[in-house]
């Protein structure tokens, strides 16, 4: 029921070698502690729906992820979301690329993209 991006980034070794090993610093439902050191990444599933079919249970979920990378420099913040495209390329795609910003206050740069993902039951 849950496309499985933690699993797949936690044997990667450009996401390792941005994020740590496990536990990353890659939080699921979009949230990470306020004192997180960065660089880090947070996702969350934003919609979704099984393959149904009229005859028999559906074989297969499909999940669009958004998915947020942060970063005390926005070439982190580029690096990190890199690193997690190429992890998850060959068994997501791409959606979008929703832009980046840097937080006013903070100062912290965000770099913002969506993956869609078809997980077999």
């Amino acid at each position: 029921m849950f496309a499985p991006i933690n699993a797949v980034c936690a044997v990667d070794p450009g996401v390792i070698a941005l994020l740590g090993s496990p536990p990353q610093r890659l939080y699921s439902f979009g949230e990470a502690a306020q004192d997180t050191a960065k660089p880090y990444a947070v996702w969350q599933a934003i919609s979704g729906s099984p393959e149904n079919y009229l005859a028999g249970r559906p074989d297969a979920d499909a999940y669009t992820l958004q998915i947020d990378v942060y970063g005390a420099t926005g070439a982190s913040a580029r690096a990190v979301a890199k690193a997690i495209r190429d992890a998850i390329e060959l068994k997501a795609y791409v959606v979008s690329w929703n832009g980046e910003s840097k937080d006013p206050v903070t100062k912290v740069y965000r770099y913002s993209f969506d993956v869609d993902w078809i997980v077999q039951r």
